[in-house]
């Protein structure tokens, strides 16, 4: 079997790539919806691939693995990698976690992730009702994760909040010591939101990155009796190109809090001082980011040697990218706690993708499916209609 062609197309702001081969199997991945300006980037790899064996996974990543990046700029290779697994399952037809080492478990378990409600400002009520919405979703998350302080709009809205300036204009952009004030309300939010949930359900909290040093463990140290899940991505993060290790690791020696990042980090290599130095609690690789499945595995695999648990994230990889979260986590070692759950947007990927279970969640968990590949497949027919017109010969 030999790679004929790999093409791209955005079905609504989700780069999809298509893998195709002289023997009529195609392989499929995606991008998060958030990076819709990728397609060039995935096309940019078509010279080095084509001609190859799609089976010979590792032999194809080699010639590909080193030109990604940090986030966004490892998502192409990524998106390439899970359609390599998709065509070498569909080839073996077996399912990709077969092909991964086999399953460690029947069934995943998943956090809200892209299941979210519209906060009505950033108040403690506000948060609590949020909480209470959240906690009675038909998904009945066993873990719910929200934004606070930098990720997301409280520190622009709180007065008196921190003592730099708000910036804006590009992800993530502000950073600063809090205010006393500023921080007091942080917990207050933490404590209404854990009021609501109790010892019921988990809640893990999505920071920054944004914090500094001392903020960081005032904070972790101050929540530590309401028992998170995590804290997470404080100092480094979202769309940061680099680790910082040996802070992190101050962090989290200063506390019982469990210290979280990683969702921007490519490669494996970029784990190692995270890992070999525990200077983290969890660690939370995107396979969109990461540079796909089997890098996301190796991650999971050292970080258990080393006492680090595994928390993917993954909330914008559509559902493609859920297929590829399914397989991979079902083959996890026992560090698996769960991964952050993508969905379908628009509405309307629901009616063009094939194979997904209905309900695709129940009580927080999804069961694994036994397909060839990633198990799902796009129908033809029904995508057809929302291609743009630059993209009109993708399934030729």
């Amino acid at each position: 079997m030999k790679i004929t062609d790999l093409k791209c197309a955005i079905f609504g702001q989700n780069p999809v790539v298509r893998i195709v081969t002289d023997q009529g199997i195609s392989g499929y991945g995606e991008v998060e919806a958030s990076k819709p300006y990728l397609k060039p980037h995935v096309l940019y790899y078509k010279q080095y691939i084509l001609g190859e064996d799609p089976t010979d996974v590792e032999r194809v990543m080699l010639k590909i693995r080193k030109l990604g990046s940090f986030k966004p700029w490892g998502s192409a290779v990524s998106a390439i990698e899970m359609a390599l697994w998709d065509l070498a399952g569909k080839a073996a037809g077996l399912p990709v976690y077969k092909l991964l080492g086999g399953k460690v478990r029947d069934q995943v378990r998943v956090y809200n992730g892209a299941v979210r409600f519209p906060l009505a400002d950033s108040s403690p009520q506000a948060h609590a009702e949020n909480m209470a919405k959240m906690k009675e979703s038909p998904e009945r998350f066993s873990i719910i994760k929200q934004g606070i302080a930098f990720h997301g709009q409280m520190h622009s809205q709180v007065p008196n909040f921190m003592y730099g300036e708000v910036r804006s204009g590009s992800p993530y952009a502000s950073r600063s010591l809090l205010t006393e004030q500023g921080l007091k309300h942080v917990v207050a939010c933490v404590e209404a939101m854990k009021k609501v949930l109790g010892d019921e359900v988990g809640l893990a909290l999505d920071c920054g990155p944004g914090w500094t040093v001392p903020d960081a463990i005032r904070l972790a140290k101050a929540v530590e009796p309401l028992n998170v899940m995590w804290l997470e991505d404080m100092l480094t993060g979202d769309y940061t190109p680099y680790v910082q290790a040996d802070l992190y690791r101050e962090v989290t020696r200063s506390t019982t809090t469990p210290i979280h990042t990683g969702e921007q980090i490519y490669l494996r290599q970029n784990f190692q001082e995270l890992i070999e130095k525990r200077a983290v609690s969890i660690v939370g690789p995107d396979p969109c980011d990461v540079g796909g499945i089997a890098e996301l595995k190796w991650v999971a695999e050292y970080a258990d040697l080393h006492g680090v648990l595994m928390a993917p994230h993954g909330t914008g990889n559509g559902l493609l990218g859920l297929a590829a979260l399914v397989q991979v986590a079902a083959a996890m070692p026992q560090n698996y706690i769960a991964f952050e759950y993508p969905m379908g947007r628009p509405e309307w990927w629901y009616d063009i993708v094939e194979g997904l279970p209905d309900p695709i969640v129940k009580n927080s968990f999804i069961q694994v499916w036994d397909r060839p590949g990633m198990g799902i497949e796009l129908n033809e027919k029904a995508a057809r209609k929302y291609l743009r017109e630059e993209d009109g010969d993708f399934f030729d």
